[in-house]
């Protein structure tokens, strides 16, 4: 489970390990004992971030105008489909 900064503390990374995932969040640079980090598991993070950003420019997912769950699911996949044409476009 890839988590901000902000979840670093030993309770939550506990949370995490009871929960069956294995914490993936850079130790804060003062601890005694810092963790090593895998920086490409933590890199991902930031892609799905960014995905998030994406799609909230859509303002119908933003603001949430669908009454019916499944209509909702269908908007978020078509923004999907339209950011993916749109990253193969600029390549």
């Amino acid at each position: 489970m890839a988590m901000d900064c902000a979840y670093e503390g030993d309770a939550t990374r506990a949370l995490v390990r009871q929960l069956g995932f294995k914490p993936v969040v850079p130790p804060h640079p003062r601890r005694r004992r810092p963790w090593r980090l895998n920086k490409r598991r933590y890199r991902r993070r930031n892609e799905v971030e960014r995905l998030f950003r994406r799609l909230k420019s859509f303002r119908r997912i933003f603001t949430r105008y669908d009454k019916l769950d499944r209509m909702f699911a269908a908007y978020v996949s078509l923004a999907l489909i339209v950011i993916c044409l749109r990253s193969v476009n600029t390549t």
